[in-house]
């Protein structure tokens, strides 16, 4: 494929949806696309606008964090796998404030308490936790809320 071609591919999936570098190169090279030619298409992408990756971290936390309900940890994590730049990472999750931050986890540990059928409440503060963990969130901030929510776990942990 020519550089012709595929910028005009790139530029019209770009102008649809926001995309970082790593996945537009993925899809040239599906498309069977010479090497020096994505490095040419990238760069023109990059020099017109269609490609921003600070401003790709930004939609893409505020998504994850808001429909997927991901925490900061796995959001960072699959930003690294898309190689986003640390900083553009790091500004993209302060716009995270904490209450939402906070407010959201509680949520999700609420619905999952819920759905844990397990009277023992070592093994439904167990659950919760690897629940809230697998989702990204921190154990300072789950351990807390969890305990919360399980009740008198907490005479059970220190007897």
């Amino acid at each position: 494929m020519d550089f012709d071609i595929a910028f005009n591919k790139a530029s019209l999936l770009c102008a649809r949806q926001e995309y970082c570098r790593s996945d537009i190169a993925e899809k040239l090279q599906k498309w069977d696309t010479d090497a020096a030619i994505i490095k040419k298409v990238l760069a023109q992408l990059v020099v017109e606008k269609y490609i921003d990756e600070e401003r790709f971290a930004g939609f893409y936390v505020r998504d994850k964090f808001r429909f997927n309900r991901w925490g900061k940890q796995k959001i960072t994590w699959q930003l690294r796998q898309k190689r986003i730049p640390d900083e553009h990472i790091q500004s993209a999750i302060e716009s995270i404030t904490d209450e939402d931050y906070a407010k959201t986890l509680f949520q999700l540990l609420k619905e999952k308490a819920r759905s844990i059928k397990d009277k023992d409440t070592r093994k439904k503060l167990a659950a919760l936790v690897r629940f809230a963990v697998s989702r990204g969130f921190e154990m300072s901030e789950v351990m807390p809320l969890a305990v919360k929510l399980c009740g008198d776990v907490e005479d059970e942990l220190t007897s």
